[in-house]
């Protein structure tokens, strides 16, 4: 690690992802690696005082528990600079005000992103500046592939970090040991032995006051579109040789380069809610539509299921569920591995009716196998038992570890340009059928557990 410090130049550094996320996150990594040299420089249209900006800085880090010495250092060495993005004349003079190795942060939408990379190119940054993009990439797949034509006229390809933070998720993370250091399931990850695979982020929290990014977006593209793509393309990609950024990333997009609608039609693969009023533990929820900021005309879901398969020579045949929503009664946020029945149970004994299952827990963290044992009393009868295990605590918050990746010029965990514009490739047909009312909006009291009858594989 250099003793110079690497300039972290946050655009867009007044809003909500840089106060809930990104600087808490960066204070996760203070707090595992006190002595990592970084400089914050915040970038906005706001009017905000250094004083103000720096009590920012100093309440993120403290929330995050970094030690008082990081703290106090980085915080003495930050700065925030009145600066609108688009302006050439504003951003040259960042850029050129910015001392020793940078990162570009882009706290921004993308269509803004865009324009900022457009001046960028004209601009020029210093040489090994390193650029960090939030999700969405674009709107759309041609907005997608728009992003990244400019972004490569500005830097490398392998100098942009594209942000999706649950490649940070510790759990995520585990699928790596879990497949790929392990001699019991190494050789059961195929379609020869899983029926199917379910990927579920359901969460109890409504909108939670963020109508101006989700009422646009809606669940299929806050979450299926990139986080749960992503969860899948680590859990099905080959193994690879190492843990190389490259070779990584190339396994990741051969498995989403296979990756197709369930039947080919979205239509039949996809299906899409909204919830109405109800009620999540002691507080009541309200309708949707009711929401402040949100315009009922959109019709956007909150509750996305989405069946897709990937045809190649492991997984051909296996239907991989993706489904998210939010104001659910429990959440639910686990990986579940549905495993076939045994080719033969000798006769004699009575099968429970149940299958094995594997469930990695994505938040906070478990795995637990289900299997078929002789029941107490009638030994000739079967029935399930548990092995359970928890999951060691993450080290850091899943920003602070894409952040170490980005500080370092490591892009392993950060998506490659191919791999955003596959994703789009994949839900643009259900967007498509979406829009044109192809699919109906069904609805779900806050607080259900979603609309009967989902979680059933279509046929093909």
């Amino acid at each position: 690690m250099t003793d110079q410090p690497t300039t972290l130049l946050i655009l867009g550094a007044s809003g909500d992802l840089t106060r809930r996320l990104l600087l808490p996150g960066l204070g996760s990594l203070l707090k595992v690696e006190p002595d990592r040299q970084v400089r914050v420089v915040g970038a906005d249209r706001a009017e905000l005082s250094q004083h103000e900006w720096a009590q920012r800085v100093r309440e993120s880090f403290v929330e995050a528990e970094a030690p008082q010495g990081a703290v106090d250092r980085v915080v003495g060495q930050t700065a925030y600079q009145r600066t609108d993005a688009l302006d050439e004349d504003q951003l040259r003079e960042l850029i050129g005000s910015v001392p020793g190795s940078l990162v570009i942060y882009f706290a921004l939408p993308p269509q803004v992103t865009v324009g900022v990379c457009a001046l960028l190119e004209r601009i020029g940054v210093p040489e090994g500046t390193r650029l960090a993009m939030e999700k969405p990439f674009g709107h759309d797949l041609a907005s997608a592939r728009e992003l990244n034509a400019q972004a490569t006229q500005v830097v490398a390809e392998e100098q942009i970090h594209r942000i999706d933070h649950f490649l940070g998720v510790n759990t995520v993370l585990n699928l790596l040991g879990l497949r790929f250091a392990n001699r019991i399931f190494q050789p059961l990850w195929s379609a020869d032995h899983i029926a199917k695979v379910e990927i579920e982020y359901d969460e109890d929290l409504a909108l939670e006051g963020r109508a101006g990014y989700y009422d646009k977006a809606g669940a299929l593209i806050d979450m299926t579109q990139s986080h749960l793509l992503q969860v899948l393309a680590m859990f099905a990609m080959e193994s690879p040789a190492s843990l190389d950024a490259e070779e990584m990333r190339s396994l990741k997009s051969q498995v989403l380069r296979a990756t197709r609608l369930w039947g080919g039609d979205p239509r039949t693969a996809s299906r899409r809610a909204r919830y109405t009023a109800g009620r999540i533990g002691d507080r009541d929820v309200p309708d949707y539509v009711d929401e402040e900021g949100v315009d009922p005309e959109r019709g956007t879901e909150t509750l996305a299921e989405l069946v897709v398969e990937i045809r190649n020579q492991r997984w051909a045949g296996v239907p991989f569920l993706l489904r998210s929503g939010k104001a659910l009664g429990v959440p639910h946020k686990e990986i579940t591995v549905t495993f076939r029945e045994p080719a033969h149970i000798p006769d004699g004994l009575r099968d429970c009716g149940a299958p094995d299952r594997l469930v990695l827990q994505l938040r906070p963290g478990a795995v637990t196998l289900d299997v078929s044992v002789n029941a107490e009393g009638d030994p000739f009868d079967l029935e399930q038992a548990q092995l359970h295990t928890t999951l060691g605590q993450p080290r850091m918050r899943p920003y602070g570890e894409v952040l170490a990746g980005i500080l370092d010029s490591n892009p392993l965990l950060s998506i490659r340009g191919d791999a955003a514009e596959l994703m789009w490739e994949l839900v643009e047909p259900v967007l498509t059928a979406w829009r044109n009312d192809e699919v109906p909006l069904e609805v779900y009291p806050a607080g259900s557990q979603g609309p009967e009858g989902w979680g059933t594989i279509p046929p093909r």
